[in-house]
């Protein structure tokens, strides 16, 4: 049913795309946010990239239907690294991806050093050394594979103390071997969340960027001629939902805190594509 408010699907394997739903949020208040956390195969960052696109494909057109958006956002930089064109194939509907901010990195370094922290997955994408290659060609880049950090920022989320000493530990790397980096792109859409204990856990005067800002411009952009389909007037109160593929205590814990970044609808449902189908058309 067309909306008085645009309408956006945000995708990730867990909470990690909230630091791109806050921007959104920011940049547009008044859309309503569909967020997608596929807990079920969670992370991302550790999948093979076939698994990667058969789940995206097969899951978007039951979630597209549902949600009816007006943009799709893949708040994941793995995933956007492999199933952007499989997924732009099959909808007609404007898709954003995730990717890392290397381009920014490589204009704003004064050294010419910087550093890349994202899943493993991502580190290892020939996407990212393309990157690399066209946008900071002159720059030492020195990347660092973490999972580790993407739970702790989902513990974070779920009011769970975040492990400094892990975090320092995961991140000395950045630091070893040649100019240390003087910025450091946070490649994981999780990491943003955990933004002050990685500042905290490096020297002082490196900075950090990630892409969420880009995103929400980019969105705003497709939207600035976006009419609603009705003639009904628009409404003060969003209908932010937040749905998880899989039922677990951890999604449960979540679950209780998404309030505090805008979704007053979350659903918890079962990890089969079948039954997932059928409960999001019955919601």
């Amino acid at each position: 049913m067309p909306t008085p408010h645009p309408t956006l699907l945000i995708f990730d394997s867990g909470v990690g795309g909230i630091s791109i739903a806050d921007e959104i949020r920011r940049a547009l208040p008044q859309c309503n946010l569909f967020y997608v956390a596929d807990n079920a195969i969670f992370p991302y960052g550790t999948q093979e990239e076939s698994v990667l696109v058969s789940r995206l494909v097969t899951l978007l057109p039951h979630l597209e239907q549902h949600a009816r958006p007006d943009i799709i956002v893949i708040a994941c930089n793995t995933a956007s690294t492999v199933v952007l064109e499989p997924l732009r194939a099959q909808t007609r509907t404007p898709i954003i991806g995730v990717v890392p901010a290397i381009k920014p990195a490589g204009q704003l370094t004064q050294n010419n050093s910087i550093a890349l922290l994202a899943t493993p997955g991502t580190v290892k994408r020939h996407y990212v050394q393309r990157l690399i290659e066209e946008f900071a060609p002159q720059c030492q880049v020195v990347r660092v594979g973490s999972s580790e950090l993407v739970h702790q920022a989902e513990n974070k989320l779920r009011g769970l103390p975040v492990d400094t000493d892990l975090i320092a530990r995961e991140l000395a790397p950045l630091l070893t071997g040649g100019t240390p980096p003087d910025t450091v792109v946070l490649g994981c859409t999780h990491f943003p969340l955990l933004r002050d204990e990685i500042q905290q856990a490096l020297p002082p005067g490196i900075r950090l960027i990630d892409s969420g800002d880009a995103i929400a411009r980019r969105a705003r952009f497709l939207l600035q001629d976006w009419k609603p389909a009705t003639d009904t007037p628009p409404t003060t109160l969003n209908d932010n939902e937040f749905l998880f593929t899989a039922d677990t205590e951890p999604a449960r814990q979540l679950a209780k805190r998404l309030h505090l970044h805008g979704f007053n609808k979350v659903h918890l449902i079962a990890n089969d594509i079948t039954e997932l189908a059928q409960k999001i058309r019955a919601t």
